[in-house]
């Protein structure tokens, strides 16, 4: 019978709970109870309004200021509104030689990092768990290493004189004695700040993708292996489509951190100042402003960085958002 429930002979009846009074959940809550996240949160905010949001601020106002030696000796800058961007974008320069590098050079690092990544995590989950440990601990070493340090591992490498790469070509007769400078090449010079930057980048993509991975019911796999599906239909019919999100969170942080390379490009041979043919828009900027005293200038280099960074994001997150609402 329902309601009811025996024990010991004794029969005893379950009185139904009483009804909450609707009006409950539609009064306000207290201020103080609403307020509670903000102040939780103010702290963190205020260290990243004052670390982020002011020097962007700043920043986009000396845009729009001449602001160089002089003005900055005088602490008073002088408004020329959009001068600054008129001489950015009207030259051939940005065009012709720091966009193309900055862009061409983003792509294929996205993409060489982004796939290097896929196949160390897939490799890491076929693997046991010592072989496992030791690629994650050597992957996690080359993370660890500062730009600055593997900048000039890679030169070193590459070094026209005593390099190790100029050594064995020419022990296998591919190079001359009088060797190759690659650091004075626009190509040479930017396919090795790639493999700095895909060097350095893989592993946060390989464990993140990894760490992902791992989300993927084997279910579906063997389900489709029964199907007759071969790994390569099963990587793209099953993984990706489960693993999009991940794939996007890295895809986007790939895409900001290779736009606004500095160490990479600047320390090298070359990219200081000496060669202007290998600058991008982060070099540009810095170039600018620090070695040449136009801080008003290499400050509009600096925003217009910035929305281009925003403009590809917003693209690539609008695009996953409809494939999203299609599937």
């Amino acid at each position: 019978m329902a309601g009811t429930t025996v024990s010991g002979g004794s029969r005893a009846t379950l009185e139904p709970p009483e009804p909450r009074d609707p009006s409950l959940h539609s009064r306000p809550r207290p201020l103080r109870v609403r307020l509670r996240p903000w102040l939780l949160l103010a702290a963190p905010l205020v260290v990243i309004g004052a670390l982020l949001i002011y020097p962007i601020v700043r920043v986009a106002y000396l845009s729009f200021h001449r602001y160089g030696l002089k003005e900055v000796i005088s602490g008073h800058p002088v408004f020329t509104g959009l001068d600054n961007y008129r001489e950015v974008l009207g030259g051939s320069y940005l065009w012709k030689t720091v966009l193309p590098n900055t862009v061409v050079f983003a792509a294929f690092a996205v993409v060489g990092t982004i796939v290097l990544g896929t196949l160390v995590a897939l490799l890491l989950q076929r693997v046991g768990p010592a072989v496992r440990a030791a690629i994650i601990a050597s992957a996690l070493l080359a993370w660890a290493l500062p730009a600055v340090t593997g900048t000039y591992v890679w030169v070193w490498i590459f070094d026209p004189d005593s390099g190790v790469v100029r050594k064995m070509l020419q022990g296998v007769g591919l190079l001359g004695p009088e060797g190759f400078n690659w650091f004075t090449e626009r190509l040479s010079f930017y396919a090795i700040a790639t493999l700095n930057v895909i060097h350095h980048g893989y592993p946060f993509i390989a464990i993140t993708i990894f760490a992902g991975l791992t989300t993927v019911p084997a279910e579906l796999h063997e389900a489709a292996k029964i199907d007759g599906a071969n790994a390569w239909q099963r990587f793209w019919q099953i993984t990706v489509p489960m693993m999009r999100p991940v794939f996007a969170v890295v895809t986007i942080l790939s895409t900001i951190w290779d736009f606004k390379v500095f160490a990479q490009v600047y320390l090298m041979p070359g990219g200081s100042g000496s060669n202007p043919d290998v600058f991008n828009l982060g070099v540009w900027s810095y170039v600018e402003s620090i070695n040449r005293n136009q801080y008003g200038l290499g400050a509009s280099i600096a925003v217009l960085l910035t929305l281009v960074l925003l403009v590809i994001t917003v693209v690539y997150l609008r695009a996953l958002f409809r494939e999203d609402e299609i599937s």
